[in-house]
């Protein structure tokens, strides 16, 4: 069973295609890196795959089950970290892990549990007593990913995890992402920081104006860019990308007053 199965999935907004007929397959166990360029569709295609937004055409199934037909039982099986934290932000942390555990009707004394270890391992414990509104940007996004994972899903789903974020808790969240996978969690990760990408995913699939441009085993795809290695090395993913979505000569541009 895959964890992850799309066939011809479509949004339009108006006369736009965000997502244009995606054909996706996620094995799972599988850290998968989800990418393109700004407006690609990535945000639409995880927010139609986590029960957000209704698919215009296609289908999308989640370890069997169809997130459209099956929506309650796809959503037991994921946990998701969106862009834009969207927390209850007169609660405090604990309370709101505690009312996240609650609508998974997780036994109340594994909530308790789960909530303090999670407090504690992302340096949270010690503003317990503080409401969210009062956090910073990435106390919410160490909280988010507490909730995400509050309830032991089978496949995560992360939108730009590590965006404004400092580099020990960057270290901290890859650190626990690694022990999901290694316990057979599948992750399925956008982010523009192409080098964390590189370092975790084992596969990765690109999306460009709303198309899937490839997918498949990272070694695989970097393999296949045209062009020399460089000092032995296999070409880079900012190589691949960069030739599949068009930006190749984009570092060559610059302001006209500055020449």
């Amino acid at each position: 069973m895959h964890a992850i199965e799309t066939h011809d999935l479509s949004k339009r907004f108006g006369d736009v295609a965000a997502v244009d007929g995606l054909d996706l397959t996620v094995e799972a166990g599988t850290f998968f890196g989800f990418l393109g360029p700004n407006g690609a569709g990535k945000s639409t295609t995880i927010n139609m795959l986590t029960g957000l937004l209704a698919p215009s055409a296609g289908t999308a199934r989640i370890l069997g089950r169809d997130v459209v037909g099956e929506a309650v039982e796809a959503k037991r099986r994921i946990g998701v970290v969106p862009e834009q934290s969207a927390l209850f932000e007169r609660l405090t942390g604990p309370e709101y892990l505690r009312f996240v555990g609650r609508m998974y009707s997780m036994p109340r004394p594994t909530i308790d549990a789960r909530s303090a270890e999670l407090m504690e391992l992302m340096g949270l414990a010690d503003d317990g007593r503080k409401l969210i509104v009062d956090y910073s940007h990435g106390m919410r996004k160490k909280l988010s990913i507490s909730a995400a994972v509050i309830h032991e899903p089978r496949v995560l789903f992360l939108d730009e995890p590590f965006e404004g974020i400092d580099a020990v808790a960057s270290r901290l969240i890859r650190s626990i992402l690694q022990q999901m996978i290694a316990s057979g969690v599948t992750i399925f990760l956008t982010s523009h920081i192409l080098e964390i990408v590189e370092k975790l995913c084992s596969h990765v699939a690109i999306i460009h104006q709303g198309r899937l441009v490839a997918q498949g085993p990272l070694e695989e795809l970097r393999a296949g860019v045209e062009g020399p290695a460089t000092d032995g090395e296999p070409r880079s993913l900012e190589a691949l990308f960069l030739s599949l979505v068009g930006g190749e000569g984009t570092a060559e541009r610059g302001l006209s007053w500055l020449d």
